[in-house]
């Protein structure tokens, strides 16, 4: 993947910007400062390990900026034979600049592209940047009856960590492959 607009790029993660995805993640998680969720703000970033087992895995991509400094960056992984799209940050200071939606259809391509037929990922219900702005995408709640060992799992994990499981969702977006003509 390697996408140019508005001075931005999106492409895939170089070993020496893994380090400065926390400082986005921080930056991002400040967003939630007025919600409910004020709690994030001083949430851990994730594992530097789980960021580095995802970057060898080849399934970390970063949006730069003109300077090729990173500035947002989306992380997936797979789960129950799913492409999960685990994280998604963007710098508030580039925000609102279709960062975050380029970022999304580049992990949607990759993963049509390994062969996945959806790609899922865990948000709030109601916070705009969250499902609101996932359903613009073509996202789709999942119901729970729906949701796998894997998935459930996840679920738990959020609650472990203190998440109001009864705010997120689980969200898909179908990955259609292309007709083939006879």
């Amino acid at each position: 993947m390697n996408t140019l607009f508005s001075g931005y790029q999106i492409r895939s993660a170089r070993i020496e910007d893994l380090v400065r995805l926390a400082a986005i993640e921080r930056a991002a998680a400040s967003l939630f400062r007025d919600t409910p969720y004020a709690f994030l703000v001083d949430a851990d970033p994730l594992p530097l390990d789980f960021v580095i087992q995802q970057f060898q895995a080849g399934r970390v991509w970063v949006a730069v900026d003109h300077h090729d400094v990173p500035v947002g960056y989306a992380i997936a992984q797979e789960v129950d034979g799913n492409a999960y799209l685990q994280q998604i940050d963007v710098h508030p200071s580039h925000g609102r600049r279709g960062i975050g939606r380029k970022l999304v259809e580049g992990v949607c391509i990759w993963a049509k592209h390994q062969n996945y037929q959806r790609v899922l990922l865990s948000t709030f219900r109601n916070i705009e940047w969250n499902a609101p702005f996932y359903t613009k995408l073509g996202f789709q709640i999942l119901a729970e009856v729906e949701l796998t060992s894997g998935f459930q799992q996840i679920r738990r994990k959020e609650a472990e960590a203190g998440l109001p499981i009864e705010q997120r969702v689980i969200m898909y977006r179908e990955l259609r492959q292309p007709n083939s003509m006879p």
